[in-house]
């Protein structure tokens, strides 16, 4: 009889504390963010120029955190801040500066007979 009555769990709440935020602006911040976000994802594959690219997908890494801080998963939250919005647009930006301290060096002359 302890088994069967195991089995079944009444509702259970949550937990409210005086920093709990009701669920209908929780709702509107989550949805909010989503926008946001895919925003944020078309203007990262719109913009042309590879430095503004990087620093706008580091914001895109924030907006990213944000949006893992609104569904309440802080250690995603902490990766991403890591990851998306610090490590990989530095590591962009040295590669791009490596890159451009080499074009100069090696400018390309037209290929000739390819004249249309």
């Amino acid at each position: 009889m302890g088994s069967a009555r195991a089995a079944y769990l009444p509702h259970v709440a949550a937990v409210v504390t005086p920093y709990t935020i009701p669920a209908g602006i929780m709702d509107v911040l989550q949805v909010t963010l989503l926008v946001l976000v895919a925003a944020g994802a078309t203007a990262v594959v719109l913009i042309r120029e590879p430095v503004r690219q990087v620093v706008m997908l580091s914001a895109y890494g924030v907006l990213l955190a944000a949006l893992f801080m609104a569904f309440q998963a802080p250690d995603v939250t902490l990766s991403e801040l890591t990851v998306g919005a610090v490590a990989l647009p530095m590591l962009l930006l040295l590669a791009l500066a490596k890159v451009k301290r080499r074009e100069p060096a090696k400018q390309r002359e037209p290929v000739k007979g390819r004249e249309k």
